[in-house]
This record gives C-alpha cells, sequence and structure tokens, in this order.
C-alpha cells in the first residue's frame, strides 16, 4: 500500500472532529500558498518599478512632463503614485496664489503622505491573514493530535488486551493532523517575514523619495520668490 493511499486511509479512519482539523488546515495551506504567490507578484512588481522611475526621475527629465506621462495612464500605483499625488498637488496650490512657500510645501508633503499610507495598506494586503496561520495553525493541529489521541487510549480501555496494532492507527492519524498544522504554518511564517522586510524596505525608499522631491519642489519654489 502506498504511502498516498496510506495517508487517505487514515484520514477517513480519523474521527469527524479530526477530520475537520485536517481540512481547516488544508484550507489554510492553500489560500496561505495563493497569498505567497499574489503578494511576491505584486511586492516584485512595485520594486521593479521604483528602480526604473528613479532611474528616469534622477535622469534630469522634466517633471512636468513627467507628470503629464505618467498621469495619462490607467492605473497608477507604487512609487508614481506618490509623485502624481504631490506634483498635482503643489501645482494646485501655485495656481491658488499662496505665497508662503511653507504652506505650499506642507500641502505637497501631506498629499504624499496620504498617498504613501495607501500603498503601503496594498503592499501589506493579506499579510495579516499569513501572520494568522503561521501562529495559530500548530495549535490547530496540536489540538487534533490531543483529540485523536484522547479517543484511542478511551477505545483502549474498553478492551481487556491492548496491542500495538490497535493504538498505532490512532495515534498516526493523530500525529498527521500536528504535521498538516506545521504544513501550513512554516511556510506562511517564512514569507510573512521575508514580505514584511521588502514592505519596509519599500517603504523606507518611498519616503526617502518623498524627501527629496519635496526639497527639489521647495528649491524651485524658493527661485521662484526670488525672481519675483
Amino acid at each position: 500500500m502506498s504511502a498516498e493511499i496510506s495517508f487517505f486511509d487514515l484520514f477517513l479512519q480519523a474521527s469527524l472532529l479530526v477530520q475537520l482539523v485536517m481540512l481547516t488546515l488544508l484550507s489554510f495551506s492553500i489560500a496561505s500558498w495563493a497569498v505567497i504567490f499574489q503578494r511576491r507578484k505584486n511586492i516584485t512588481q512595485a520594486a521593479n518599478q521604483l528602480q526604473v522611475f528613479e532611474d528616469k526621475f534622477w535622469s534630469g527629465a522634466d517633471l512636468s512632463k513627467l507628470y503629464t506621462e505618467i498621469s495619462a495612464r490607467s492605473h497608477i500605483y507604487g512609487i508614481e503614485s506618490l509623485f502624481v499625488a504631490g506634483f498635482k498637488e503643489f501645482a494646485r496650490i501655485r495656481k491658488s496664489n499662496i505665497s508662503s512657500p511653507q504652506a505650499v510645501m506642507d500641502g505637497t508633503h501631506r498629499a504624499m503622505r496620504v498617498a504613501l499610507s495607501r500603498e503601503v495598506d496594498e503592499l501589506e494586503t493579506h499579510l495579516p491573514f499569513m501572520a494568522t496561520v503561521g501562529s495559530i495553525s500548530p495549535y490547530i493541529g496540536l489540538f487534533g493530535t490531543v483529540w485523536g489521541i484522547m479517543n484511542s487510549f478511551i477505545a483502549l480501555g474498553a478492551v481487556e488486551q491492548a496491542t500495538l496494532a490497535m493504538v498505532a492507527p490512532g495515534i498516526a492519524e493523530a500525529l498527521i493532523a500536528t504535521a498538516m498544522g506545521l504544513f501550513a504554518a512554516i511556510p506562511a511564517v517564512m514569507a510573512f517575514n521575508r514580505f514584511s522586510h521588502q514592505v519596509e524596505k519599500l517603504e523606507n525608499s518611498y519616503g526617502n523619495f518623498m524627501d527629496e522631491f519635496s526639497s527639489i519642489l521647495q528649491r524651485q519654489t524658493a527661485g521662484e520668490q526670488q525672481n519675483q
């Protein structure tokens, strides 16, 4: 009998509660892997976009032309959304004839801060779910194991002579629940830690860009004030 068939047989022989525990952990594992692939794709895209945008931004491109080019796109995300939000607010405040450079920069920085918060929230989507899977799956599996072993020993108490052949299947099916809990938890914890670190790095890069972009706009505003 193959290992796969034996595992399926053990699942069928398990009590209803242990079966529910196994199915729950299997669902957690499938959902966790779906989130892992989705988050990996989105975070990688954001990191690649950051590199491409910064190369273009620091190459000396005209900011107005760059804003027009990006604004024409149907979908703006990542660092481009910060740039568009900041430049749009900067242009709007200047058109409103506000003469105070500090007021202009405060409004611009506030708009970029809102965009930054929105982008970080997007990058962190479903990460709490992965943390939850990583933290509770071993305990759910352990609960299934304890319940299965408890039922096995209760059944042994009803017979006069217990043998290893009688107790082994019950213990095996119970231990599978713990194994499934670890199988669901370990990838979720590893992916959560990795993605959290990557999101933190992106957030720091976005924050640095905000400060540098604000400095550029501030120097531009100060130069215009001196020319008037």
